[in-house]
């Protein structure tokens, strides 16, 4: 979990917000989403990951940004390239993107207990839009087919809009996201077809000199075939500080409201009956006090580091309040040019969509990741993460456990400046208490990727 910053800035009002002060309270809008609806967005942890990550879709203004915060500053992309005159049109630039992805895996699960060796392709043609400078969309379709007949092939879909606006002494924000796939998840032990929106709108302010504010509103909807569907509304408003240019802090409260609705199929609020609770009403409110520290303690180290508490009340009959400590930690160290290593640590709590017997999941993350370069142009990711998820109930305990190992490395190369191309392995390993959703998975693969 490494917090971004790239904020703009509006040139007309650098007189009214210190730079290192307005990255600061935009870098907090990020870090407040990212603890409020970062894991609603990627809550089900897919089986057959991407190897090499997509560039953040993210505005010109935003790009030409410097984090001050962040050691590993981002390595040239294609954004900065020239693009050819067909793709551009007045104010309008158009960047198509390119991935193909192949794997070969064991382990990967088609129903819960039932695991099968497949090779799966991916094809992924997209399309950015740069609408100007402070605006981009991007849509991408991943096509995917696999080789075992226990899979159905299938086209997923990804849309990303992210902009902003400056007016007056305010910077305001707006992103949405939205997900369908069909990918096997973890959760289920099965493929399992997804819809996710992830919309949020922040605002952010300098007070002072050494003061700031920003506030955000989120709404996310998870869409889960054959489970429950959840629809959460939260806020979450900072006040920060800044002792110096590379060391500030803030104190954080907000809040949601949880709407739990069952699938339609009779999969859903009716399961959660089946283990004994009167589930007339399922849904949930839950409110966050917060504290925050980020510290670029040199130009090759930085820490950033969160936590508080998180108090959820269940509105089923008979359910008790959770009050659940919350946290995320990343550190960034620089030891030499070409050698990244971060370590990061995070732990939330939310409404569970994939378990019906559980109305929360806890979930605490460790990973450990080293990027080196080698021989000037490879490229060597190495990863590892420890993933524990809990699922409980407010009236029953479910006492469903997934203790999850991953290991990942990978060699990338670059080609005629706007691809790239990469090898990799992955391997997996989930014990679970719930008898059929446990594996142990193995793949290999490569990836090709072309973008402008």
């Amino acid at each position: 979990m490494i917090f971004q910053e790239h904020i703009p800035v509006n040139t007309k009002s650098k007189k009214r917000f210190p730079s290192p002060l307005w990255r600061f309270g935009a870098g907090g809008v990020l870090l407040a989403c990212g603890t409020m609806i970062g894991y609603r967005m990627f809550a089900a942890q897919t089986v057959l990951a991407p190897v090499i990550p997509a560039p953040p879709v993210q505005p010109q203004d935003q790009l030409n940004q410097v984090n001050e915060m962040d050691v590993f500053q981002p390595a040239g992309q294609a954004e900065q390239n020239t693009l050819p005159d067909i793709f551009i049109y007045g104010p309008l630039q158009l960047r198509p993107h390119f991935d193909y992805h192949f794997m070969y895996g064991n382990g990967v699960q088609s129903a819960p207990g039932d695991q099968q060796s497949t090779i799966v392709q991916e094809f992924s043609p997209g399309l950015m839009i740069d609408l100007g400078p402070h605006w981009v969309l991007d849509y991408t379709p991943t096509l995917r087919f696999y080789s075992d007949k226990n899979f159905k092939d299938g086209v997923d879909h990804n849309v990303t809009l992210t902009g902003g606006v400056n007016y007056d002494a305010w910077r305001f924000g707006l992103s949405h996201n939205t997900q369908i796939t069909s990918a096997p998840t973890i959760e289920t032990g099965a493929q399992t077809d997804q819809t996710t929106h992830s919309t949020s709108l922040t605002a952010t302010r300098a007070l002072t000199d050494n003061m700031s504010t920003d506030l955000s509103l989120n709404q996310n909807i998870t869409l889960v075939s054959g489970f429950q569907d959840s629809y959460d509304w939260n806020t979450m408003d900072w006040l920060n500080y800044q002792f110096w240019p590379r060391l500030n802090a803030g104190i954080g409260v907000g809040g949601g409201y949880v709407l739990i609705e069952g699938n339609g199929d009779g999969n859903g609020q009716g399961a959660i009956q089946n283990f004994g609770v009167n589930n007339s009403n399922s849904d949930q409110t839950y409110e966050e006090l917060q504290a925050r520290v980020n510290w670029r303690a040199t130009d090759k180290i930085s820490l950033q580091i969160n936590g508080g508490l998180e108090d959820r009340q269940f509105q089923t009959a008979g359910a008790g309040d959770s009050l659940d400590p919350i946290y995320g930690v990343g550190i960034q160290y620089l030891p030499f040019k070409y050698t990244q290593i971060s370590l990061n640590a995070n732990r939330t709590a939310s409404s569970s969509d994939f378990y019906l017997a559980a109305q929360q999941v806890e979930t605490t993350i460790v990973s450990l990741s080293l990027s080196q370069r080698l021989l000037q142009k490879f490229n060597l990711l190495l990863g590892a993460s420890y993933t524990k998820d809990d699922y409980n109930s407010g009236a029953v305990a479910v006492n469903r456990s997934d203790d999850v190992l991953s290991f990942n490395a990978t060699l990338s190369h670059p080609f005629y400046k706007r691809g790239t191309w990469s090898v990799y392995y992955q391997y997996q390993k989930d014990d679970s208490s719930q008898a059929g959703f446990g594996f142990e998975s193995n793949q290999v693969g490569f990836e090709i990727s072309y973008r402008y």
